[in-house]
């Protein structure tokens, strides 16, 4: 039954007009990178605002945010959600084949683009540092947007504040946002798996490891409680 879920809602979230906005992003992303070098930008600069500054802070909360309130909240707006609901299905089995629906798509339209775009500035092993962070990252921000999508009837606009002032704003300036912040994870764990110094960690690899993990169990667990709130009208109680 899961994968019945997790095959219907790759194919629901798929095939709607906001996952035509995932497509621009990666391409954006390297051609960039691509223009930089072409321009013969420093390696340190390319990591720091190309990166970190667009791959990193904005492409992949973004993908995260439109896939994460997608793979429910797109059902929840539009009333099939009650086909699912009506079902003797544990609500923890629904929200777990969503967040893996929604790991999958955002892990790969940003692990992708970023492993090219890293190695085109550093090599493979940064390739893979960034890679490999953006999956991590990728799974807690659709724990974070799933939960969301059952939280508030507006998750898209609740998601574009959090990412803009908490993770753009607070978590650069203030220096102890930065533990709870989803973009410095990523960014410790890029670091800490490529070895790089191109660009600073700001938090520890525990701070960022134990967090993460935090964060997406706490997500689940969030999603979880509200969907079985929800009546079959598909309204919380």
């Amino acid at each position: 039954m899961n994968m019945t879920i997790a095959w219907i809602t790759a194919r629901g979230l798929l095939g709607r007009r906001r996952s035509w906005l995932l497509l621009p992003m990666p391409v954006i992303l390297v051609g960039i990178t691509a223009i930089g070098l072409a321009f013969a930008a420093p390696a340190v600069d390319l990591a720091d605002g190309v990166l970190i500054g667009l791959g990193v802070a904005v492409i992949l909360p973004l993908v995260s945010l439109i896939v994460g309130t997608g793979v429910l909240g797109s059902e929840i707006d539009d009333g099939t959600v009650v086909h699912i609901l009506t079902k003797p299905i544990p609500r923890s089995r629904i929200i777990l084949a969503k967040l893996v629906v929604a790991s999958l798509v955002s892990a790969v339209t940003t692990a992708a683009p970023m492993f090219v775009a890293a190695t085109m500035v550093g090599g493979v092993r940064l390739g893979l540092g960034f890679a490999v962070a953006c999956v991590a990252g990728a799974i807690v921000y659709s724990a974070l947007f799933l939960a969301l999508s059952v939280v508030t009837r507006r998750p898209v606009l609740v998601g574009l504040l959090y990412v803009v002032i908490w993770e753009g704003l607070l978590s650069n300036v203030v220096t102890g946002t930065r533990t709870v912040s989803v973009q410095h994870y990523v960014i410790e764990f890029a670091s800490a798996l490529s070895g790089s110094t191109l660009f600073p960690s700001t938090v520890s690899t525990a701070v960022a490891a134990v967090m993460t993990v935090v964060f997406t169990v706490l997500g689940t667990w969030l999603a979880t409680q509200r969907l079985r709130a929800f009546s079959v009208a598909g309204e919380t109680s």
